[in-house]
């Protein structure tokens, strides 16, 4: 990485940095741009420079990960079905929640106070949902708006999506360490053998 790369990259993690300290003690909704900015002493416009929307500096590592989860499945090696790369992928991620779950509680707490964070999180998932939709359709000769390809897509991501709800469950009820890792995991490899074997001995009516 050259010096106006890694400069670059320095000042988007201030801006980050800086939004993060400010939300922690306020909140989402009543923090302005311009305060943002002024935290981590660069222009109003630097700021969109860096994050298009106000949203965008409390989401951007989600939506990084859901890009590079995509980009995973894309990537994926020859023999590798869409669901074991997906759930590879996702599974891989649980190992560092022990470390992170100071930062999952705070994020959560935010998220929670602030529909305009939940209306936008939403918007994320629904666009990672329909750009993984189209590399599946692609991938099997069909249109881009084939329904079988949107259903795997979206029976993915809903996995995915619950749990994340999940751990921040756990995390906002005190769990922590290896057994929230230990969990997180468990309960991930569970929901992905269900969809791997399908739905036709699930839950059948006695």
């Amino acid at each position: 990485m050259g010096l106006r790369e890694r400069k670059k990259q320095q000042t988007r993690l201030a801006i980050a940095e800086a939004a993060r300290r400010l939300f922690s003690k306020r909140g989402f909704d009543t923090v302005t741009v311009a305060e943002v900015a002024r935290e981590a002493d660069v222009s109003e416009g630097t700021v969109f420079n860096y994050f298009p929307t106000k949203e965008d500096l409390f989401y951007s590592p989600m939506e990084a990960f859901e890009a590079d989860l995509v980009a995973a499945v894309a990537e994926r090696k020859t023999g590798e079905s869409v669901a074991a790369a997906f759930r590879r992928f996702l599974l891989e991620q649980t190992a560092g929640l022990a470390d992170r779950a100071a930062l999952i509680a705070t994020a959560a707490r935010i998220r929670a106070a602030s529909p305009a964070l939940q209306a936008r999180e939403r918007e994320i998932s629904a666009q990672y949902t329909q750009a993984l939709a189209e590399l599946i359709a692609e991938e099997t000769g069909k249109p881009r708006n084939d329904v079988e390809a949107a259903v795997v897509a979206g029976a993915l991501m809903g996995a995915q999506r619950t749990l994340v709800e999940y751990v921040r469950a756990s995390v906002m009820a005190g769990r922590r360490g290896p057994e929230l890792t230990a969990d997180a995991k468990a309960q991930g490899r569970r929901a992905f053998r269900r969809l791997e074997r399908g739905l036709r001995d699930y839950a059948v009516k006695r």
